[in-house]
């Protein structure tokens, strides 16, 4: 069989990656995070034996070809160092692509969460602050960013994030019922650690809000069936045990059988 020249498959692999990225998303079925995931499991060589480099310039071309999920799939990659030699100050570059293209993008359409999730991935790095690309640490501009992928795009990461930051003085300032405001939203998404922070604030009562022990198990005895096997199951088990050792049975009963009744509507997060 003749051997097909590099630039020929990588140019065939970028026709296949092209036509990927801008099909639908089946409904219902992933997110364009999951999307740009499987197009990675499908080019990374199991299946059709497409090369590392055929593949790492068919994302390039693609992201040049302006293809928001080829972008976040070579921001995470250099992010994390996959497949890359790690570089933070590409992963930037990629990621803010993503946002400054698409800021205003259909908060609802099919791309949405990956643009929410790049401006909360800058908002990281504007934290921190990132010398080696010249972008110094700015709390503010970091803030703005979350709180635009959070209330824009209503990306529930980014609103647990913000409810988290109502809780802390360096963050938003101190306020407890904006930040069970935002976590509330976050853990009706199914966020799981959203749905336990919640839940621990409400079984003890908050500045504003009396103690709720039955919804507050409730949120406690879902985030712990859907943080199940995750690095966050520790901390969520610890909420979780610290309120049932001191609730009355009757409120462990009635919130499991609540989290019981209402799981199934998180079924597709």
């Amino acid at each position: 069989m003749r051997k097909l020249p590099a630039f020929s498959l990588a140019s065939a692999v970028t026709g296949v990656a092209l036509s990927i990225l801008a099909a639908a998303i089946p409904a219902h079925a992933q997110t364009a995070a999951d999307a740009a995931l499987d197009l990675a499991n499908m080019l990374d060589g199991a299946g059709g034996g497409v090369s590392g480099d055929a593949y790492l310039s068919a994302l390039e071309n693609a992201a040049e070809a302006g293809q928001p999920m080829a972008m976040w799939q070579l921001g995470t990659m250099y992010e994390n160092g996959e497949g890359v030699a790690k570089d933070p100050v590409k992963a930037f570059s990629y990621f803010s692509q993503i946002a400054n293209q698409h800021a205003d993008a259909a908060p609802r359409g099919v791309e949405a969460d990956i643009v929410a999730q790049s401006f909360v991935k800058m908002g990281d790095y504007y934290r921190q602050g990132l010398p080696d690309a010249g972008i110094p640490a700015d709390i503010e501009r970091s803030h703005a960013l979350l709180l635009h992928a959070a209330t824009y795009f209503g990306d529930a990461d980014a609103q647990y994030r913000v409810g988290l930051l109502y809780l802390q003085d360096e963050g938003l300032g101190i306020n407890p019922l904006q930040s069970a405001r935002w976590l509330s939203l976050a853990a009706r998404k199914g966020h799981c650690l959203a749905q336990a922070r919640l839940g621990d604030m409400l079984f003890n009562g908050i500045e504003g809000i009396a103690a709720q022990p039955v919804e507050g198990l409730m949120w406690l005895n879902l985030s712990h069936e859907r943080c199940q096997g995750t690095a966050d199951q520790a901390q969520i088990d610890e909420m979780l045990n610290r309120a049932s050792s001191i609730a009355k049975p009757e409120d462990r009963a009635n919130a499991a059988s609540l989290a019981q009744s209402i799981a199934p509507q998180f079924a597709n997060f």
